[in-house]
């Protein structure tokens, strides 16, 4: 992949590639609907791959939380047309990486040094570049070490980049301005915290400590004298990411070794810390054939306000949809119902409601889950299609849901996808006042 020698850093270099890309599927739009002047049956497939490609090039080339919001967006197999899903799912794991000359500029800047100053050896040629920044391979006193360094300019084009995506977001996902723009200063405060690495250091040391104890994941080292805010160093951790370790075709045992851990390093962060890595997408875990798990990059981590967390996670027990009034009052308190609301909207949206929380609910309501039940996953993804229909959601003068549920559901949707693919068959542990 060849790399880039320059990031549009200006806002008006950004805005510009924005406006370029703009054109481009405005474009496709016009050929798209010439072409079905001349046949009716045309699908929309060709329509999606062009601006697809054209959205990802652009995105990847601005970096940033443009293309972070891409990977956001990849990770739900029903927000986005195939084509979509599958070009921004490159975003979790390969981006065009950062040239030579401007990685040793950001580490002057910061160190005084160039990396090869500081460090026995370092490769040149990152080994991954993403969303924020790429990672090199370094070595140090015989160790091995994995170095995160971050694009230049991306931490002060986050407001700006959110806004100017906002069009694109509203557009593809067919979203009303209202949901875009009471989520939008969620994603922007998360994603100013991602380019904060010194933050970073911190909850990446924090969560390690903390979560030390559950068996079968390990965490790196961490090393602050050779960490700055946009440069991260840390211990390489070896291991396959997802995709790559079921090729290795698993025993059964294995995933569900690997599975058990996952679940149970998510219930301990959301249940006992309160705070939990909000960035479940299959690159931040390096699986091994022994059944154990290395978990990286705790640059999005969510913090869950304690109201929040017990309204939340009361609509866990079935039993709190037959009280209808502790089910009303949840509802109103996690904003899935607005006081604006008509007696039919409330009607439309409690039943719209009860049907998701209890087809999410249900690994939770039994001591073991199968996920690698297809049955389920199935529904899943039919009801999530059939939301995206209903006008009554297109046309709801209120967003619905917490912000605080952006990022919850977000980790809760990461997490059950990862243990599907490895259909994993666990225990599901759970707080007991839950059940």
């Amino acid at each position: 992949m060849k790399s880039q020698t320059t990031i549009p850093a200006t806002k008006v270099e950004r805005a510009t590639k924005f406006v370029k890309t703009g054109f481009k599927v405005g474009g496709n739009y016009i050929k798209h609907y010439t072409k079905r002047m001349f046949d009716t049956d045309l699908s929309k497939e060709d329509l999606h791959e062009d601006n697809a490609h054209d959205i990802y090039e652009s995105l990847s080339e601005l970096k940033g939380s443009a293309l972070k919001v891409a990977q956001m967006m990849s990770m739900d197999r029903n927000l986005l047309p195939k084509a979509y899903s599958e070009k921004f799912t490159m975003a979790q794991y390969s981006a065009p990486p950062l040239s030579g000359p401007l990685v040793i500029k950001t580490f002057q800047k910061y160190f005084g040094k160039t990396p090869q100053e500081l460090f026995d050896t370092f490769t040149m040629d990152a080994v991954n570049a993403a969303s924020i920044g790429q990672v090199h391979e370094a070595t140090l006193q015989g160790k091995k070490l994995a170095v995160k360094v971050q694009y230049p300019g991306v931490a002060q084009s986050v407001s700006s980049d959110l806004k100017m995506v906002k069009p694109f977001a509203i557009r593809l996902l067919n979203l009303n301005e209202r949901d875009v723009e009471k989520y939008m200063q969620e994603v922007e405060s998360k994603l100013l915290e991602e380019t904060d690495y010194t933050l970073e250091l911190k909850r990446s040391v924090d969560i390690s400590k903390a979560c030390a104890h559950i068996p079968d994941i390990f965490f790196a080292t961490y090393y602050p004298q050779y960490s700055c805010e946009r440069i991260l160093t840390m211990d390489w951790l070896e291991g396959k990411h997802l995709s790559e370790f079921l090729q290795t075709n698993p025993s059964q045992e294995v995933r569900n070794k690997i599975g058990q851990a996952l679940w149970d390093f998510y219930d301990f962060q959301i249940h006992t810390l309160r705070t939990v890595h909000a960035d479940p997408h299959p690159g931040n875990f390096l699986m091994r054939p022994d059944g154990t798990m290395g978990i990286i990059d705790f640059g999005c981590v969510k913090e869950i306000p304690e109201d929040y967390y017990q309204n939340y996670f009361a609509l866990i027990n079935p039993h709190i949809l037959k009280d209808e009034a502790k089910m009303n009052q949840l509802f109103y308190a996690l904003e899935f119902l607005s006081p604006a609301d008509s007696p039919a909207q409330v009607a439309f949206f409690k039943e719209l409601f009860k049907s998701m929380i209890v087809l999410l609910g249900k690994p939770f309501h039994t001591p073991t889950f199968d996920f690698g039940n297809e049955a389920y996953f199935a529904s899943v993804f039919e009801y999530g299609e059939k939301m995206s229909k209903y006008k009554e959601i297109r046309e709801s003068k209120s967003a619905r849901g917490s912000r605080h549920a952006l990022y919850i559901n977000r980790t809760y949707y990461g997490l059950y996808a990862i243990l599907h693919e490895l259909k994993a068959n666990i225990t599901t542990t759970k707080p007991e006042w839950m059940m």
